[in-house]
């Protein structure tokens, strides 16, 4: 019975693992798994695709699936392109046109090579005028008819493309004296931010110093970084809003878009500031010469915590502390680096 029951949670474990991994294989330029389209639409925005893609060997490839399960749009449409491998080889030439019906999210994903064309910004203002107003009228063959029909007049034609691209820069264009009005606020957010964090984080480092040491109780200790910790959250969102406003201006609107909806590099970082916090507390022991390791649970040295902290939690450091429409498609060996945008309705 033990062994049944083992069995059945390794298995259960290697499908939830292995689930992610079976992405279509897609065998049409147009694949249709949701059902959004009719068969007559079907057929015409495939003989479109087929008709540009023997001109000019740019895959223009459109993917319609019901929901996206546990991942996210921008992985699983790296995934599909990549498997798939969406244009050709040599010219990384592909476009993937991903559809989330139950998720209500699109994505547009660009292969290298034409990355410098269909650039981040253009596929997020296709996105956001063409495809998601006609979205939020349940008009999806319309929105990605058109979406695809831009796609392809910016790659045949450089003057249109030209041209779409200015208006672009004049939305994102901010009279002087309102970028010193954002400046200004910008550096106030990030000088508070800092300044907190820094309290927040040297304290923090003087307290795991008082426990490692055995001066301060472990208990106690361990109630006094909590508090600390408010603070460093505190300074850490004062620090990331200046870094956000910054990062859009820049027109990396994608690259958050991705940090927001793939939390997993939290899982190193974190780690990592532990162990540098821990390493910079061992280097401040050894640079002392005199303090020996210990723990001390219940009991603290009164007159070393009267001499390093204020009644009010605060401490002074000195310079102790430290920081840093034939069915006749197949991709052509292209790839995608991420590349495009993404958008929800």
């Amino acid at each position: 019975m033990l062994k049944a029951q083992c069995f059945a949670f390794l298995y259960l474990m290697f499908s939830l693992c292995t689930a992610q991994e079976n992405y279509p294989k897609l065998t049409e330029i147009v694949t249709d798994n949701a059902k959004i389209f009719t068969e007559a639409q079907l057929e015409g925005l495939r003989a479109k695709l087929y008709q540009f893609e023997s001109e000019t060997t740019n895959q223009v490839v459109v993917l319609t699936i019901n929901e996206l399960g546990n991942e996210t749009i921008e992985h699983y449409a790296l995934e599909v392109f990549n498997q798939n491998k969406l244009g050709q080889e040599d010219k990384d030439n592909g476009i993937l046109f991903l559809f989330s019906k139950l998720d209500r999210e699109v994505r547009i994903e660009v292969g290298y090579g034409l990355e410098s064309y269909i650039t981040d910004a253009v596929a997020s203002r296709i996105i956001r005028n063409t495809m998601i107003p006609r979205f939020k009228e349940e008009d999806y063959f319309e929105g990605i008819d058109l979406a695809t029909e831009q796609i392809i007049e910016f790659l045949e034609d450089p003057e249109a493309l030209a041209e779409f691209n200015k208006v672009i820069e004049a939305e994102g264009k901010i009279s002087w004296w309102l970028k010193v009005i954002i400046g200004l606020f910008l550096i106030i957010f990030m000088t508070a931010g800092v300044f907190a964090f820094y309290k927040g984080y040297t304290a923090v480092i003087e307290i795991l110093h008082g426990i490692f040491i055995g001066k301060l109780a472990v208990f106690r200790g361990v109630f006094m970084a909590a508090s600390m910790l408010f603070l460093l959250l505190f300074g850490i969102v004062f620090m990331a809003v200046p870094i956000v406003f910054i990062l859009l201006f820049l027109g990396f609107e994608d690259l958050l878009n991705r940090l927001i909806n793939d939390l997993t590099w939290m899982l190193y970082v974190f780690p990592a500031f532990v162990v540098i916090t821990l390493l910079l507390v061992i280097i401040k022991i050894k640079r002392n010469g005199k303090e020996d390791f210990k723990l001390s649970f219940f009991k603290s040295d009164k007159s070393y915590i009267s001499k390093t902290f204020s009644a009010s939690g605060t401490h002074s450091f000195g310079s102790s502390s430290g920081g840093s429409s034939s069915s006749s498609f197949s991709g052509g060996g292209g790839s995608s680096g991420g590349g495009g945008a993404s958008g929800s309705w």
